[in-house]
């Protein structure tokens, strides 16, 4: 029978004998862990676009000091100005960041994803562009988060320093490993 026959059997069971009892419980303690992975879904999201912004950063990086960059930085910063009208450490105090806390680490999905845009789109712009030199690159980090800004709040009419800060993504690498150790630990077959 396939899981969910099994579910059908079992629920519709003599809960008064343990075996049907056993089996509710399980199908009970799996429908609470899909429950709490359903909720991480989110989550899920952040974890991969955070990864890509790890990626993308240090292709950027790369591409920026091929390309003349001296003082990466003020380069990075130029990216934050044009599309948070900030620098990176009155962004993090404006969204009340803790010391020892990476920005990027805060920002939910949307935001992740518009930063992930931006720098790509920074990187693609140096290389299509041949551009050298500090002023040049920071010219077009400037220039693309200024357009990533106008396209979010034409979109959705809330500036992206304004967007809310998230749970610390380490905690939901933490959730979400401990929901799939849940499963494994349902599946597991039972001995005896």
């Amino acid at each position: 029978l396939t899981r969910f026959a099994c579910y059908l059997v079992a629920m519709n069971g003599d809960n008064k004998k343990p075996q049907v009892a056993a089996a509710q419980l399980y199908f009970a303690a799996l429908a609470e862990t899909f429950q709490q992975h359903i909720e991480h879904v989110d989550g899920i999201d952040r974890v991969l676009i955070r990864s890509e912004m790890t990626d993308g950063l240090k292709s950027l990086s790369s591409t920026a000091k091929r390309h003349g960059v001296e003082n990466y930085a003020f380069f990075q910063n130029a990216g934050y100005r044009g599309m948070y009208n900030m620098d990176l450490a009155r962004l993090s105090a404006f969204k009340g960041i803790k010391a020892g806390e990476k920005l990027l680490d805060r920002m939910g999905k949307d935001e992740l994803a518009a930063n992930l845009f931006r720098i790509t789109q920074t990187d693609a712009k140096i290389k299509n562009e041949s551009l050298r030199g500090q002023g040049r690159l920071e010219d077009a980090a400037f220039v693309v988060g200024r357009k990533v800004r106008g396209t979010m709040i034409e979109l959705s009419g809330t500036t992206p320093e304004h967007l809310p800060i998230a749970e610390p993504i380490q905690d939901v690498k933490k959730k979400l490993k401990d929901t799939s150790k849940k499963f494994k630990k349902l599946d597991k077959p039972k001995k005896g």
